[in-house]
C-alpha cells in the first residue's frame, strides 16, 4: 500500500497549521498520534514554504525543529526534515532524520546536494522554480507534466553528480509550487511522466489551494467545514495518486488518508 507522510510543521506562519504545533512537547505528542493512525513518516518541517512565506534563519529553523527530530528519532519513529537549508538539512541527520525533504531539490542551497551525499539520509527532490515570495510568475507551462518531469530528471543528474545513489532519490512534482490552478491538476494527470523517470514518488497536494478552488470553499480559511473539506479532497487526490503509481503520499489529516486507501485496497481485493 501507498505509504503516508504526517506533515508536522513547527511554525507560526504554515498555510494551515501554523502555530498549533511550536512548543516541542505538543509537537512531539502530534507527531505519536500521527505516527499511531498510520503515518510511515513524520516530516518536520520549520520553515514555511506558503505563497508569499518570508524566510526563517537557519539558527532559528533548527531551534524549532532538532530538538523534535532528536525525541522522534529516540522513540524509533521514521522522520524527514523539511528543509531548504543545507545546515538544517546536515544536522537533522545528525540527529536522526533519515530523508531530506528538499521542496527546491536542491536549488535554495548551493550546499544541499552535498550535504546529503555526506550523509546517510535519502533526498526528496522538488520540482521548483523560485522562492515562495513571487513562485507564480514562473508558472509558465506548455505541457506541464512533461515539463515538470523534465526538470525533474535534470535535479536527478544533478544528485548524481553531487553523489546521490539513484536507489536514495525520491521525486516530488511539487504541487501548488509555481504551479496556479489547472497547472496541478495538469501534473496529476501527467503523474505517469514523473513516475516513468523511475524513482519513488512522493504526491503532497494536502490542503492546498488548488483543492479549495475545486470544492468552491475559501481557501484562506484554514479552519472550520473548510479545512474538513479539504481533508476529504486531500483524500481522494490521495487514492487517485496511489493508484497512478505514487509511492507515498504526504497529509495533514492522516487518518482520513489511511481509511481512503483501506478501502480502495477492499474494493481491488488487496
Amino acid at each position: 500500500m501507498t505509504a503516508i507522510w504526517g506533515i508536522l510543521n513547527v511554525t507560526p506562519d504554515s498555510f494551515s497549521d501554523g502555530g498549533r504545533f511550536m512548543d516541542p512537547d505538543t509537537a512531539i505528542a502530534r507527531a505519536r498520534m500521527l505516527r499511531a493512525q498510520g503515518a510511515a513518516i513524520i516530516d518536520v518541517g520549520g520553515e514555511s514554504t506558503r505563497p508569499g512565506a518570508s524566510r526563517v534563519p537557519v539558527e532559528e529553523e533548527q531551534r524549532r525543529v532538532l530538538p523534535v527530530v532528536e525525541a522522534l528519532s529516540a522513540d524509533g519513529i521514521p522522520v524527514s526534515i523539511d528543509t531548504l537549508n543545507a545546515g538544517t538539512a546536515a544536522a537533522a541527520a545528525r540527529a536522526g532524520a533519515r530523508i531530506v525533504n528538499d521542496v527546491s531539490g536542491g536549488l535554495a542551497d548551493d550546499g544541499m546536494l552535498a550535504a546529503v551525499a555526506a550523509s546517510d539520509a535519502d533526498f526528496v527532490i522538488g520540482h521548483w522554480r523560485g522562492p515562495s515570495g513571487d513562485m507564480y510568475a514562473r508558472a509558465q507551462y506548455g505541457r506541464a507534466a512533461r515539463e515538470v518531469a523534465n526538470e525533474l530528471r535534470a535535479r536527478v543528474s544533478a544528485a548524481a553528480s553531487a553523489g546521490i545513489a539513484p536507489s536514495r532519490l525520491i521525486l516530488d512534482p511539487g504541487i501548488g509550487f509555481a504551479k496556479a490552478g489547472e497547472q496541478n491538476w495538469e501534473v496529476l494527470r501527467g503523474l505517469d511522466e514523473i513516475i516513468a523517470l523511475g524513482h519513488r514518488v512522493l504526491v503532497g497536494t494536502s490542503r492546498k489551494r488548488f483543492l479549495a478552488e475545486a470544492l468552491g470553499v475559501d481557501g484562506s480559511d484554514a479552519g472550520g467545514d473548510a479545512e474538513h473539506r479539504r481533508d476529504l479532497a486531500t483524500a481522494v487526490t490521495s487514492v487517485l495518486a496511489a493508484r497512478a503509481g505514487a509511492w507515498a503520499v504526504r497529509v495533514h489529516d492522516v487518518a482520513a488518508t489511511r481509511d481512503a486507501l483501506a478501502v480502495v485496497s477492499a474494493w481491488d481485493g488487496e
